[in-house]
């Protein structure tokens, strides 16, 4: 007997994130129904979908279960009104975010987890004037979503106790790993590194100092293959040796407080600035589609979570427990 946990999951907004959230629950057995004003909608889930059909099932080692159902609707209602999951995925405008908010309170059942996949604001601020404010909290996946299995839960003020726990279950389901976030803050924890990354990458730019390609370069070629699989803390605790971390902090500890960093300063994306990075940006990639440089980022992603995988480590553990839970739900 199966005791697989699915269900309905309704996605309003199909940009990118909200096609990756609808892929991860249809290859999970969960059915989907999608609501985005955008005609092309339709279009562009399909090709989100032919993307996780040929990338999710590569990195287990038993069956997916059987594929949900899709429907799109017309209406917020409509999408809503039965799903136990509903995930909204609109742009990071809090008076719309609150708009949409609204309509699907309007129609959702009261026991349904209300996840928003904003990446920066606070749940508390998504909560505020809601008619169920106990029901929602912030979803943050990363993208591909349907790969990635990071999903970031961050309870507001107002957000009960069985709603996180429910969450904490479905998400977990999916093959993904909730990151429970222990106190609301601005962007949270992840897209706080990234943006601090991304500020130094700007400044490298504007002083003509890298191109979008060597700073991609520095990455990838370096410590980036370690963050992949262990993170920053673990990475340095290596770096110091027989001493470990304390003797990492005690050597390196220091130069923090150089001025290396603009970290603080943002430069101001004008339009030279804007044209600059968009023209290195066309030099590095332009040959490639968009859709192209999905399918190689998969392949890539596939390959590092697969070797992962073997050596049970980081993500690559996460994907044995699903594959064990997935053997265990067709028995």
């Amino acid at each position: 007997m199966s005791n697989r946990l699915t269900g309905k999951a309704a996605i309003v907004g199909g940009g990118v994130i909200g096609g990756g959230w609808a892929a991860r629950f249809l290859l999970n057995g969960w059915d989907v129904s999608v609501f985005d004003p955008d005609p092309e909608t339709q279009r562009k889930i399909s090709e989100v979908m032919d993307n996780a059909r040929r990338s999710l099932p590569r990195l287990s080692d038993v069956a997916l279960p059987a594929e949900g159902t899709i429907e799109f609707c017309s209406t917020v209602g409509d999408a809503v009104s039965d799903a136990a999951w509903i995930q909204e995925s609109v742009s990071e405008r809090i008076e719309l975010k609150h708009r949409v908010i609204a309509d699907i309170q309007a129609s959702a059942p009261e026991t349904a987890v209300i996840g928003s996949s904003t990446s920066g604001y606070k749940p508390s601020e998504l909560q505020h004037d809601a008619r169920r404010p106990e029901q929602i909290l912030v979803a943050h996946p990363f993208n591909p979503v349907y790969l990635l299995p990071l999903v970031e839960l961050v309870p507001g003020t107002s957000t009960n106790a069985s709603i996180l726990e429910k969450a904490v279950s479905v998400v977990t389901a999916l093959g993904m790993k909730p990151l429970v976030v222990r106190k609301e803050i601005a962007a949270h924890i992840a897209d706080r590194f990234l943006e601090a990354v991304w500020r130094e990458g700007l400044w490298l730019i504007k002083d003509g100092i890298a191109t979008t390609e060597e700073i991609d370069d520095a990455i990838r070629f370096g410590f980036g293959l370690r963050w992949a699989q262990m993170g920053l803390f673990e990475t340095y605790r290596i770096a110091g040796g027989e001493g470990g971390m304390a003797h990492f902090v005690e050597q390196f500890g220091p130069a923090l407080s150089y001025p290396w960093t603009r970290l603080m300063d943002v430069p101001e994306l004008d339009d030279e600035l804007v044209q600059k990075i968009a023209d290195q940006s066309d030099r590095q990639s332009g040959m490639h589609s968009i859709r192209e440089l999905e399918r190689i980022r998969d392949n890539n992603l596939v390959g590092i979570l697969r070797a992962l995988k073997d050596n049970n480590w980081g993500a690559g553990a996460l994907m044995r427990e699903h594959d064990q839970r997935l053997a265990g739900q067709q028995d």
